[in-house]
């Protein structure tokens, strides 16, 4: 029987060595498929008209109001929804702000011609009368302010705060590159989550300020030198705005610049510290972004690292690159296709992801499906070989029932290495090991190997699905088990025949 060819048959097995996988230079700037996936999903940049944008936010009714500051807030961020569908997030300026019309328009156009995954791409305004808004992609899961100093649930772990650092010095260097280089006011209130948990930098910072006041509205302690000085902001403003950024992300709350200084002086670094990551980072990858934050925040501008260092220093931090943001961040991620109308209760577990539940089922199903097939287990000729496989595996059956998955990935390791013919049982149990270790790229893998052992074994396909859902890789989660449940119809009516 030929070999049914996985969605993911570029992934292998643990034992084999992975090569380098080819990625694209997100450092440069250069589109990813993501990056290309988001270019053409924003809409090109418009003028709306005050009738179009009043409908789509009921009226700018106080309900919609999205902005963390409220309706106290100079502009206020409404929620709305166009015509098509399409959520946005629409910024209304207080009257006194951008009185030249023209320029208004002409400044949001500026900023809409720029399109990149780490932005909030901006895909309109409006200037009608006394009106000055703009339209932009609308994010649905909070701002990092959020997430780091009012959460509910959970912490922000470390790998989302390294995450948010790299993103952002990405969406950074973007800019430069397109000829952006001031941004007003970074700080934990203009990265946003957008529908993947993906953090991304508002776009409205790079929008000139004119008469609106202040370019920097926080608190004046966290405000450049260069800026008290002289009341202009210029590119290295922005990376010091970065390294107030690493603080909060480093200390989950907001530390002063000058306060966080003479703690990394005095060799203080674990005070800096965040208490809820505790055991969640390697002292080295702390000190490195502490370091960072510290060069970010030098009083003279021209001693300050430019946006590429900023890549370059944070790109090695990030450990979970495979493990998708809304994962990390536990964030509920809407199923991207309908599950199928008939799943087994193995394909039911694996669909909402019930560990226990598909240990429980392998441990009732045991070998029987493999009932027939040609494989080591079934040999008659006891030699001392044969005795000792079969001890191996009776050990690894009993670590498995006794949920010890770590010495059960070791024995199954060891009868994978031993059977000639390999076992698509021993393939799946280690599966599970690897899930219950949270090892959901281990998990896929051997999964996968089941797949190969027996091309159309419904099994196969359920646990590669909660592999994948497990790695955030929803869609192709939801083609697996549509998948392994076409072959358990096809089973089935091949039982009926």
């Amino acid at each position: 029987m030929g070999c049914f060819q996985s969605k993911t048959s570029n992934v292998q097995s643990p034992d084999e060595e992975s090569p380098p996988a080819e990625k694209p230079d997100l450092a440069t700037g250069d589109p990813s498929p993501a990056s290309d996936h988001h270019h053409h999903q924003a809409p090109a940049f418009k003028e709306y008209t005050l009738s179009e944008l009043r409908s789509a936010t009921s009226g700018f009714s106080a309900d919609k109001i999205v902005s963390e500051s409220g309706e106290k807030a100079p502009n206020v961020v409404y929620r709305g929804k166009l015509d098509n569908g399409r959520l946005i997030a629409v910024k209304r300026f207080s009257k006194q702000s951008w009185p030249d019309s023209q320029q208004f328009v002409a400044e949001a156009a500026g900023v809409g011609k720029l399109r990149h995954q780490r932005l909030v791409n901006l895909i309109g305004c409006c200037a009608e009368g006394d009106e000055r808004l703009l339209v932009a992609e609308y994010m649905p899961n909070d701002t990092l302010s959020k997430h780091l100093f009012h959460w509910d649930k959970q912490p922000l772990p470390w790998e989302m705060r390294v995450r948010v650092a790299y993103y952002i010095a990405q969406a950074l260097e973007h800019c430069n590159n397109e000829n952006r280089r001031i941004y007003h006011d970074l700080n934990a209130y203009r990265v946003l989550f957008d529908e993947d948990g993906d953090p991304r930098l508002s776009s409205f910072g790079l929008m000139k300020n004119s008469r609106d006041g202040k370019s920097f509205s926080t608190n004046l302690a966290y405000t450049p030198p260069e800026f008290l000085r002289t009341g202009r902001v210029i590119p290295e403003s922005v990376i010091y705005s970065y390294g107030t950024v690493l603080l909060d992300l480093l200390s989950g709350k907001h530390i002063p610049p000058s306060h966080a200084l003479d703690l990394i002086r005095g060799k203080n670094v674990l005070l800096l510290m965040d208490s809820s990551l505790e055991g969640q980072y390697a002292n080295e990858d702390a000190t490195k972004l502490v370091e960072l934050a510290s060069k970010c925040l030098q009083s003279e501008a021209r001693d300050r690292p430019n946006t590429k260092f900023l890549i370059t220093a944070v790109s090695p931090l990030q450990k979970q690159r495979e493990v998708a943001s809304h994962v990390l961040m536990g964030l509920q991620k809407a199923a991207a296709a309908v599950l199928p109308i008939m799943l087994s209760p193995l394909g039911k577990a694996c669909a909402r992801m019930d560990l226990t539940a598909v240990h429980d089922i392998l441990l009732k199903t045991g070998y029987k499906d493999e009932e027939g097939a040609e494989n080591e287990l079934s040999f008659q000729e006891w030699t001392q070989q044969v005795q000792e496989m079969l001890n191996t595996k009776k050990f690894g059956d009993i670590a498995f029932r006794d949920k010890d998955f770590k010495s059960a990935i070791d024995y199954y390791s060891k009868l994978a290495g031993m059977m000639s013919v390999p076992s698509a049982t021993v393939f799946a149990r280690r599966a599970l090991c690897y899930l219950m270790n949270s090892q959901p790229e281990f998990a896929l893998r051997d999964a996968m190997q089941a797949q190969v052992c027996m091309p159309e074994w419904p099994t196969a396909f359920y646990l590669q699905a909660l592999a994948l859902s497990k790695l955030g890789m929803e869609t192709d989660a939801q083609d697996m088990l549509s998948d392994g449940a076409a072959f358990e119809v096809k089973r089935q009516n091949s039982w009926r025949g």
